[in-house]
Formats: C-alpha cells, sequence, structure tokens
C-alpha cells in the first residue's frame, strides 16, 4: 500500500484553486474506485500538502506519508503547552487514520480554549498507536485508532484557529467528496456488468438510477472545480455552502448506488466477490464522515441565509 501511495504521488497532485482543481479530484476519484482506502490515505495526505501550503509549515519530503488528524469529540483531548524548548503534545488524539502507517500528521489539540494546529514527527517514542482501538469491518485497512502522545514535540502551524478559517479548509472537504464518488463507482461498475451480461430489466433499471445519480455528482464536482478556480481565496463567501451542498449530493448519490446495486443483485456479489463486499463494507463506512442530518440541517441554516438560493 505504501509503495502504490507513492507511485501516486510521484505526479504531485495539483493544489485547491490553482486552476487545475477538477484534475486534483478526478485523479483521487480515480484512485478510490481502485481501493477505496487507498483513496482515504491519498486524500489526508494531499489535503496536509494543500495546508502546509497555505498555511506554512516544515517543507515535505517524498519519503513521508501524511495524515490529518483533526477530529475533537468530547473526550480524549490532545492538550499542547509551549515550553522553552518548544511545543509538546500530550493526551489521545482518535480516529487517527493511518495510525501505523503515517510518518507524519498534521494534527489539532488544545491551546487553552482554542484549537491550534501541529507538525508531528510520529516516529519519535512519543507517539505511540493504542492497540485495539479500531474494530471497524468496513474500512479495516485504514487504522484509523487513537494515538497516543507522550510529551511529543510539535510544530505549530498557523495562528490557533487557522485550520478552520482558512478558506481552503472547504475546498479540502470536497476532496472527501471525491472520494466518495469513485468508490461509489467502483460499486456501480459490479452492476454495470450484470447489466451488459444480461441481467434483468429490473437490474437496468436500477442501472439506469444509479447513472443519472453519479452523473449529477459528477457534474456537482466539476462546477464546484471550477468555481473555486475562479474564487481559490472565497472572497464570494460560498465556500461552504458549496462544501456542504456538494458532499450531499455525493452522500446521496453513493448511498443510492450502494442499496441498488444491492437490491437489483441480491446478495450474491456482497457473498462471493471479495473485492466488491469489501468495496461496499468501506464505502459504507467511509460516507458515515458526514455527519448525515446534522449535516444537513447546517446546510439548510446556511440556504435560509440566501435571499435567492436557486
Amino acid at each position: 500500500m505504501i509503495d502504490r501511495l507513492r507511485e501516486f504521488f510521484d505526479a504531485p497532485l495539483p493544489l485547491p484553486g490553482s486552476g487545475r482543481t477538477e484534475e486534483r479530484w478526478d485523479r483521487l476519484a480515480a484512485l478510490s474506485r481502485e481501493d477505496t482506502v487507498l483513496g482515504r490515505f491519498a486524500e489526508a495526505h494531499a489535503d496536509a500538502l494543500a495546508i502546509l501550503a497555505e498555511l506554512g509549515g516544515p517543507q515535505p519530503r517524498r519519503e513521508q506519508i501524511w495524515g490529518v488528524w483533526a477530529a475533537e469529540p468530547p473526550s480524549p483531548v490532545l492538550g499542547a503547552d509551549e515550553t522553552s524548548d518548544g511545543w509538546t503534545l500530550t493526551g489521545v488524539k482518535p480516529w487517527c487514520s493511518g495510525a501505523h502507517l503515517c510518518t507524519d500528521a498534521l494534527v489539532t489539540a488544545r491551546v487553552g480554549d482554542r484549537r491550534r494546529l501541529f507538525a508531528v514527527d510520529l516516529t519519535q517514542p512519543a507517539c505511540s498507536p493504542i492497540p485495539d482501538s479500531w474494530h471497524a469491518v468496513g474500512m479495516a485497512d485504514s487504522d484509523s485508532g487513537h494515538v497516543r502522545f507522550d510529551g511529543a514535540r510539535a510544530h505549530p502551524v498557523g495562528e490557533p484557529g487557522a485550520y478552520l478559517e482558512r478558506p481552503g479548509f472547504w475546498h479540502g472537504a470536497i476532496g472527501v467528496a471525491a472520494c466518495w464518488f469513485g468508490s461509489a463507482c467502483g460499486v456501480a461498475d459490479t452492476l454495470h456488468a450484470a447489466v451488459r451480461s444480461g441481467a434483468d430489466a429490473h437490474a437496468a433499471a436500477h442501472l439506469g438510477a444509479v447513472a443519472a445519480g453519479l452523473s449529477a455528482a459528477s457534474s456537482t464536482l466539476k462546477v464546484a472545480a471550477a468555481e473555486i478556480d475562479s474564487d481559490p481565496f472565497d472572497y464570494d463567501g460560498q465556500g461552504r455552502l458549496r462544501a456542504r451542498t456538494v458532499r450531499a449530493v455525493v452522500e446521496n448519490a453513493a448511498s443510492d448506488c450502494i442499496d441498488r446495486v444491492g437490491r437489483a443483485l441480491g446478495a450474491g456479489p456482497l457473498c462471493i466477490d471479495a473485492a466488491h463486499a469489501r468495496r461496499v463494507a468501506d464505502l459504507t463506512v467511509y460516507l458515515r464522515q458526514s455527519h448525515a442530518e446534522r449535516d444537513l440541517a447546517a446546510l439548510g441554516e446556511d440556504v435560509a441565509e440566501e435571499k435567492s438560493p436557486w
């Protein structure tokens, strides 16, 4: 997996807003169609490089694999302290994708009542994945368990709050949706092959519905990429609304795809096609990076502020 990731990044991804955002998302989607977990790792690494380019920080090296560990549940809490020798991190961070794979990570930690981003070399002894803290079936290979920091040396990236306040935060949120889309295309491939081989009219109807949903998702991603490239610093203030809308459209298409492929083909592919079964399980978990109705409620609140939203 490490070799495939490094091969993928031998041709660097364009940064969001660089004029080639669609290419960035197309490549992430293609890798996710190949393997959902690979796409997940690639998206996080690419997001880390974009954040470092936007906020400053250590210069990434080719041999590094970066994660972005920014989940902030009420507990456990990771704290940051400034000492005479620099910053250190102490505590436990949950939801650390690539806990054993990543060499470096951008990690949010609490400084008083604010959140600040830090770059951490994960090879230091003060960083250690906690055994048996990841029990997922879907996305099992993403290794997204807890990591303990015991006074780990860290370098601040940006000022407190900058991680969330920068324009690229919402651009990056759409990169995840591009990976959902690619993985959903992989699920749909199984239904497409079945209909081409002579599956019944009901399966063909499901394929038509899946194609329509994925086409809408693809078009939404393309439009969003063009809008970001035309306003990379989000001067028009539409970044959050755009990202929430795109994620909702893609999530809906991907969820409908999983459901329709299962209804069209029954349990067979889920039981005898290992690659398909793993992709469905992986994507089902990955989609829960969306917070479902909570995200839709937030989107609705944003839309309510628009005088003419459509």
